[in-house]
């Protein structure tokens, strides 16, 4: 559930679990209410940044028919300094809220940025979550995927 594409790269659908039905106003909705749960999971002040969700396709599936919602945002702090030490609270808090965290640690990265994906089965997303302590300001990069959806009867998937 980490991408769209599956883990040989070629875009499957078999790696993306099935997340329900739903229209996509409604999906954006539960997007961003997983995404307000993991700000406050954060646990230190900051702002994050006004981006909104968007609709992609879900692998090889019909695309008239199923997608996926993808809600990338930022977490910048008060002050630099209150980065230190929340990846590791994350990866410690995340599962005690339904999280399970697949991957830990360093990217490949010249900055070698601080990375963290979890999947929550329940509610049906993962998160990726990169620290980037170099920026200027430093900040939190966060994206949240769903699962799979699929439009109700007679409905289309509405892209934005």
């Amino acid at each position: 559930m980490t991408d769209s594409k599956g883990s040989d790269g070629s875009g499957s659908s078999d790696d993306i679990p099935s997340a329900g039905t739903s229209n996509t106003e409604d999906a954006a909705d539960k997007a961003e209410q997983v995404s307000s749960e993991l700000y406050d999971l954060i646990g230190i002040k900051g702002k994050a940044s006004e981006t909104g969700p968007g609709v992609s396709e879900c692998g090889d599936k019909d695309p008239e028919k199923y997608f996926t919602i993808f809600h990338p945002w930022s977490f910048t702090p008060a002050s630099a300094d209150q980065l230190d030490g929340v990846m590791e609270r994350l990866k410690t808090e995340l599962p005690k809220h339904g999280w399970k965290v697949v991957d830990f640690g360093p990217d490949t990265s010249q900055n070698k940025n601080l990375n963290l994906t979890a999947d929550n089965d329940e509610k049906k997303y993962s998160v990726k979550i990169v620290q980037m302590m170099k920026r200027d300001p430093p900040k939190l990069s966060l994206t949240v995927v769903s699962g799979c959806y699929q439009v109700p009867d007679g409905e289309k998937v509405y892209r934005f």
